[in-house]
């Protein structure tokens, strides 16, 4: 089955955020236990709120990429850049279309 999951943080300095996660997606490559699809979504109502979903193969995938060494140096990294704790929301995906 299908995995997400969902990252909800505060941060003043996104674009350092972004710039951790493209780096960190570039340098994966080639990894097995890697996501297979980032959102990044800004909160109308609080500026410095943002959601992430992650999409996985599978759970046992998303529990492979969270060991990865490379995983905890990017957690770490951010964190630098959080103005609160990160709130991590485990999902099994039940169904995903694309529509339009």
């Amino acid at each position: 089955m299908k995995f997400a999951q969902i990252v909800d943080f505060e941060t003043e300095r996104i674009d350092e955020v972004r710039d951790l996660l493209r780096a960190y997606e570039a340098d994966a490559a080639g990894r097995t236990s890697t996501p297979t699809a980032r959102t990044l979504l800004k909160d109308r109502a609080n500026p410095n709120r943002y959601l992430v979903l992650v999409e996985f193969e599978s759970y046992e995938t998303a529990m492979a990429n969270s060991k990865a060494p490379e995983t905890s140096e990017l957690a770490q990294a951010l964190s630098a850049l959080m103005t609160r704790p990160t709130v991590y929301t485990d999902c099994d995906i039940e169904d995903r279309q694309n529509i339009g």
